[in-house]
């Protein structure tokens, strides 16, 4: 070979060299700037009783909202849904679990769904939701409380319709989640349509107490929020929102590989931004409040397993879940809901939907004799004082009729 020619070789190879090399630092570069999250692939292998995926055009995956506390080692998930990527239809479905619901964890016997996260992490969680509710769950998305907090502010707040009847709660909330943090926040000044930003919205999303629909207004309050960020989502340029997302990024953990994360977002917006929808499940008129101080919600699973499936294969929406409890007289239809479709925002309760409640005895458990066995579980009881206190910390009594009442 003459040295000419081994010369225009030599050219050749290293052009390709420095090719492959720009391309693999580029490939690092998007990779980083894109999924720069915490990714768990502690699932891996893990048995999640996961049935068989029945559509491969439709993706379900675990929600997590986490309640993390400094003192404690674990945490329940205070919030659970079942996300459903419905490529077919063009739809992203969010179905709420509420987290009080009577079910059997594997390992532990009976107790509340959220309980399952807090013995087992996400492994459990998952496997409990899948075998409670017959689901194909593989995956789940999970973020902090207070990681809400740094993502709602990245999107320079989110817009909130506040209730006059929520506007008391909301600020003792804040004020509450401002004395565990050990700093001041910016309370809210009034009702209406406004800007929250992301202490508020997320003490938005977490009242229950004060007249404000319990559990039941909380899982509304929960789906107005991400209505709201998805609503700003929607509104975001191209630029604006890949500035946005490695901002964001870093807020999440999941099971998810970028490997399955790009497929999956790319197949959601194929046909345009998704349409948004949101249910729960139990549906009103089927559950049961449980247990000596009805701490548990009882219905029957493989009857609300019929409604999950239904919906998120065969786009059957599980009925109108608002009831006829909209607080203060406002519309249950009101808000931004998707093509009437199910409520997705301002829909509110003053009391907790209705379900056919039952003087059977076979329904209660423990003795209402001993004042501690009336405490919420997660909660205790103060014998110097009769007072009780909650899962969350907050210190209550019960009138005559054994209802709660908040300090």
């Amino acid at each position: 070979m003459s040295v000419k020619r081994f010369q225009r070789s030599l050219v050749r190879v290293l052009t390709v060299l420095v090719v492959i090399s720009i391309l693999a630092c580029l490939g690092l570069y998007l990779y980083r700037m894109f999924f720069g999250y915490n990714r768990d692939s502690s699932l891996f292998e893990a048995d999640l009783a996961a049935g068989v995926k029945a559509d491969e055009n439709i993706t379900n995956i675990a929600l997590f909202g986490l309640d993390v506390r400094p003192e404690e080692e674990n945490c329940r998930s205070d919030a659970m849904m079942i996300v459903t990527v419905d490529n077919t239809r063009g739809k992203i479905k969010l179905i709420s679990l509420m987290r009080d619901s009577l079910v059997s964890i594997d390992g532990y016997g009976e107790t509340k769904l959220n309980e399952a996260y807090f013995y087992g992490g996400p492994s459990l969680a998952i496997r409990t939701i899948n075998e409670s509710f017959g689901t194909d769950i593989t995956d789940y998305i999970a973020v902090n409380f207070n990681q809400l907090v740094e993502i709602i502010n990245a999107m320079e707040g989110v817009e909130i319709d506040v209730q006059d009847y929520e506007l008391n709660e909301l600020n003792r909330v804040i004020r509450d989640y401002g004395l565990e943090q050990g700093q001041t926040f910016q309370s809210v000044q009034s009702a209406g349509l406004q800007t929250l930003d992301g202490v508020q919205a997320l003490c938005y999303g977490r009242i229950r107490k004060g007249g404000t629909g319990d559990d039941w207004g909380r899982v509304e309050r929960q789906s107005v929020v991400l209505s709201a960020l998805f609503d700003k989502v929607q509104s975001l340029s191209a630029s604006r929102l890949i500035g946005l997302m490695q901002k964001l990024m870093p807020y999440v953990t999941t099971s998810l590989s970028p490997t399955e994360i790009a497929p999956l977002i790319v197949g959601a917006v194929r046909n345009g931004m998704p349409a948004l929808e949101h249910t729960r499940v139990p549906l009103d008129g089927e559950w049961n409040y449980y247990g000596s101080s009805g701490e548990y919600i009882l219905y029957d699973l493989d009857v609300a397993a019929d409604h999950i499936h239904e919906y998120i294969y065969n786009d059957v929406f599980p009925g109108d879940t608002s009831g006829s409890h909209a607080a203060n007289g406002t519309d249950a239809d009101s808000g931004s809901g998707t093509d009437g479709a199910g409520p997705m925002g301002g829909i509110d309760f003053d009391e907790p939907p209705t379900g056919p409640m039952t003087t059977d005895d076979s329904l209660s458990s423990g003795s209402a004799e001993d004042p501690a066995s009336l405490a919420e579980e997660g909660g205790w009881y103060d014998e110097e004082t009769g007072d009780y206190y909650d899962s969350d910390g907050d210190r209550y009594y019960l009138d005559e009729s054994g209802k709660r009442v908040y300090y």
